[in-house]
């Protein structure tokens, strides 16, 4: 009796051991370099930079030969991976450099300086870029949720000391790095911050050398981290500065390339520190990075762990242009792409990516399928098993990596950049648009490139295929909501209304004798009428009144804003509506897309959208009135049914064709209404 007592607890103990084991989400470590190439590893074809251990994870697991970045610089591609939000929605469009400071933040006589202004040692702190909103939801945040022990190392900027955007209020129990990117510039700095405390290095003054190499130390912490952590899940984030000017590297690694090639020094003079033998120093720095990645590797496999652990190694954006040292000829970063860092051509947004998962994901195998870095979110969740509410732009591509199906329909990938004049893209399926010179210029012409036959894009196809090009723009007009940053919006009144702002509940009386929404003079109360961020509750409810029409109307933002037309037409050719909420108790809205906002219709009130292919873009509409309708320019009721039904309701039912709705062909479109017991 007590030998089948003894057996019989020996079984429940190891059953419930193996379902715990079984339970238990996968480990994530999302590593990111800094401006490396898509080109410069073994793995994706470099034959100058030798990448031993990368190339042995790219062995184990799926390379994506459409691989892109969040943005072509650093803030804002660190921004859409974090949030799963790309460009058009994200917070950080852009770097943008805030102040730093000569002391600790927030004590007695400490001072604020230039961006560009080293703060005095010791106390000095770096002020860093735009920090994220505080309760951001990260993806950080959402895996801390789901009880993952969460670390961020290496180079952060999105938020400086004290902010609400510093890690540890992000989402990361533990963060150890640089704060701001401009401190990230030198490889010996004279401190680095540990979970909201300054860490001098001895030894460093931010010279040529130092006594302590940033990036060895942040590798030690890596391996410390997963050491502590083993037994139980954790998200390690891994942004190394790597290999980002300048150049820099300890004698031993840069021996292992001194002498290989002619290597003309770098003098100095186009930024950054100078070097004796600048192209042996960037390979080092490289190569380095790619042995602390064996080490990460090796404690992983000492620990038993490699088989329970997802790894992604990609870049923040393409690699940069002849600058400080980088010889982009020689090493041939984008791989022959056109563009480079700061550029929204393909060389500046395309990265390299290797997913491994040993088990799970085919070893050795590859897929074309275009992924941006705002995609991680989702993917990576979906297989931690955990959820989010927030709205976010990315897919969940799991079932590519696992083999089980295809990833989500979706229309396209957007960016925007606002240096060099500002720039907007976009790829749907095989082509690309493209538009350069567009802050004061939103209406410039696009440039259309077919990447599957001229993927350096050297061809400018848009005067043969004007319908794309109408398909692209409005896709970009869709795909982007108002900046609270004046400077990253590309209309000249955009951002004059954002730095106007809004200041009271405003009711339509047409007093200004005119059809112009943003005449104050047409509405109660006083201040900005915002079009592009509106903010309070606005009332519309003349029956005789026909806003926009064939002159338009701006596209509509609300920022958490409210419009409620009783009656009236609210029009607009080309015009959308993003954010917010729309109720539409009587009259007509008329527009060309909806992105991101909720629409109720009651009462008599009609929608009509004008666009095709997403004409109702992350939004929901729900009717609640037999009367109400909405009528589709330009989608059929094949279309409606396979890719908008799911997003209406009736009478807090979804809509079902035969059942609640009817969908009635009418010239290239349909219309949509409601379905009574007697009809």
């Amino acid at each position: 009796m007590n030998t089948l007592v003894t057996a019989l607890i020996v079984f429940l103990v190891s059953f419930v051991g193996t379902q715990s084991e079984a339970e238990r989400p996968p480990n994530i470590i999302l590593v990111m370099a800094d401006d490396l190439g898509v080109a410069e590893l073994g793995c994706t074809g470099s034959t100058t930079i030798r990448t031993p251990n990368i190339d042995a994870l790219r062995a184990k697991g799926m390379l994506f030969t459409n691989a892109y970045s969040g943005s072509t610089v650093c803030a804002p591609s660190r921004c859409t991976l974090l949030t799963g939000l790309h460009t058009g929605h994200a917070q950080v469009r852009d770097n943008y450099e805030q102040k730093n400071h000569s002391g600790r933040p927030d004590a007695e006589g400490t001072e604020r300086l230039d961006a560009w202004v080293t703060p005095p040692s010791p106390e000095g702190r770096w002020g860093g870029q735009l920090a994220l909103a505080e309760n951001t939801e990260t993806l950080a945040r959402v895996l801390h949720r789901e009880g993952y022990a969460t670390c961020g190392l290496g180079k952060w900027g999105l938020g400086g000391p004290g902010s609400k955007g510093h890690p540890n209020e992000q989402g990361f129990d533990h963060w150890f790095g640089y704060l701001c990117q401009r401190n990230a510039h030198n490889y010996y700095p004279t401190h680095l911050d540990r979970n909201g405390r300054r860490v001098d290095l001895e030894g460093n003054d931010r010279g040529l050398t130092g006594d302590q190499y940033a990036t060895d130390l942040m590798a030690d912490e890596a391996v410390a981290f997963v050491r502590a952590h083993a037994d139980e899940p954790f998200f390690l984030y891994y942004a190394t500065p790597v290999p980002h000017l300048a150049l820099q590297v300890p004698d031993d690694s840069l021996a292992d390339y001194q002498g290989i090639w002619d290597d003309p020094p770098y003098e100095g003079g186009q930024g950054y520190l100078p070097h004796p033998e600048p192209r042996a120093a960037y390979a080092a720095m490289v190569t380095r990075f790619d042995r602390d990645m064996g080490r990460l590797f090796d404690t992983l496999d000492e620990l038993g762990l490699a088989d329970e652990t997802i790894i992604l190694v990609t870049s923040d954006n393409g690699s940069t242009f002849d600058l400080g040292g980088y010889d982009p000829e020689f090493f041939d970063g984008t791989g022959g792409l056109r563009g480079a860092k700061t550029w929204l051509h393909e060389g500046g947004v395309r990265v390299p990516l290797m997913v491994a998962w040993p088990g799970r994901i085919d070893p050795g195998s590859s897929s074309d399928l275009p992924v941006a870095n705002w995609d991680f979110f989702p993917t990576l969740i979906s297989m931690a098993g955990a959820t989010t509410t927030a709205p976010l732009d990315g897919i969940d591509f799991s079932p590519v990596l696992l083999d089980e199906g295809d990833a989500p329909d979706r229309e396209g990938l957007y960016w925007e950049y606002h240096s060099r004049g500002g720039m907007q893209a976009a790829r749907l399926g095989d082509w690309k648009g493209l538009r350069v010179e567009a802050h004061g210029a939103p209406e410039a012409p696009l440039q259309l490139f077919d990447l599957k036959n001229d993927p350096n894009e050297t061809t400018d196809l848009a005067a043969s295929h004007p319908e794309i090009v109408a398909r692209i723009d409005a896709f970009m007009a869709k795909s982007r909501t108002t900046s609270d940053i004046p400077r990253w919006n590309f209309d000249a009144d955009e951002r004059a209304a954002v730095k106007a702002g809004v200041s009271t509940r405003r009711l339509w009386t047409g007093a200004g004798g005119d059809l112009v929404f943003a005449n104050p003079e047409n509405w109660t109360g006083t201040g900005a009428i915002d079009l592009s961020g509106l903010s309070d509750v606005y009332v519309i409810d003349d029956p005789t009144l026909v806003l926009g029409g064939t002159s338009g109307v701006p596209r509509i933002m609300l920022s958490g804003g409210r419009i409620e037309l009783d009656a009236g037409i609210l029009s607009g050719v080309k015009a959308g509506v993003s954010g917010g909420t729309i109720i539409v108790r009587g009259g007509q809205l008329d527009r060309q897309f909806l992105s991101g906002t909720q629409v109720t219709l009651s009462g008599s009130g009609v929608l009509r959208l004008r666009g095709g292919a997403e004409p109702i873009n992350r939004s929901t509409v729900a009717i609640l009135g037999h009367d109400a309708r909405i009528e589709f320019l330009a989608e059929t009721p094949e279309e409606v049914v396979r890719k908008h039904l799911r997003k209406i309701t009736v009478e807090g039912r979804p809509a079902v064709e035969g059942t609640n709705v009817s969908l009635v062909p009418d010239g290239k479109g349909c219309v949509l209404t409601v379905r009574t017991e007697d009809s």
